[in-house]
């Protein structure tokens, strides 16, 4: 997703027609459609298409600080609208940051991303609550130890965080690695999980 700014942010929300793969000429787009809600960790949004939820804004402070994140020609879904579908969304995220659910169980549309990301973005979903994994774990599943620097590149394309748990992926040495939404909020979700102690400890 590219912001107002011109940076490009943690999550590409998405329209209700299905997103090409990436690299490849795209159709015009219509506006970006987002539901946004409260959370005990700050403010989020997600969106979906026909096929299912292919964006998730991670928390922010404030509202306007979400809607700072999101693409100039946003729409902002008023609550009363949203589909059953986004609703369950917000539900299984907020019982995830209030600790009493530990997986999702959603329809995901991963068409927004080439096929090699769309690999990555599965073997994520693999790695349970509890777990972490390194970028050449990962590797090994997706092609071969040699695809570690573009596993790095399609886990920081993840365009659902939290829902696809990017995470649980951590440097190979065992130190902490990078995360799209920032290292505190990836140290508040491992501490969440009870993994944070596993980390080597930091200098």
């Amino acid at each position: 997703m590219r912001a107002k700014n011109g940076k490009t942010s943690e999550v590409r929300s998405s329209t209700y027609s299905n997103s090409p793969p990436h690299l490849v000429p795209r159709a015009p787009r219509q506006a970006s459609v987002v539901f946004v809600f409260q959370t005990p960790w700050g403010w989020m949004g997600i969106s979906e298409t026909s096929k299912g939820i292919d964006a998730v804004v991670m928390p922010q402070a404030s509202r306007q600080a979400l809607l700072s994140e999101l693409p100039a020609d946003s729409v902002e879904l008023l609550e009363g609208l949203a589909s059953l579908r986004l609703r369950e969304a917000q539900a299984q995220l907020t019982d995830y940051l209030d600790g009493v659910r530990q997986s999702f169980d959603l329809p995901l549309d991963l068409s927004g991303g080439t096929s090699f990301q769309q690999k990555v973005w599965r073997t994520l979903l693999s790695i349970s609550y509890g777990r972490l994994r390194s970028y050449q774990w990962v590797a090994l599943r997706v092609g071969g130890s040699h695809y570690a620097r573009a596993v790095g590149n399609a886990v920081g394309a993840n365009p659902m965080p939290m829902v696809i748990p990017c995470h649980r992926i951590v440097a190979h040495d065992g130190s902490i690695g990078g995360f799209s939404a920032g290292l505190p909020l990836k140290r508040k979700l491992l501490t969440l999980e009870g993994t944070i102690a596993q980390l080597r400890p930091e200098r």
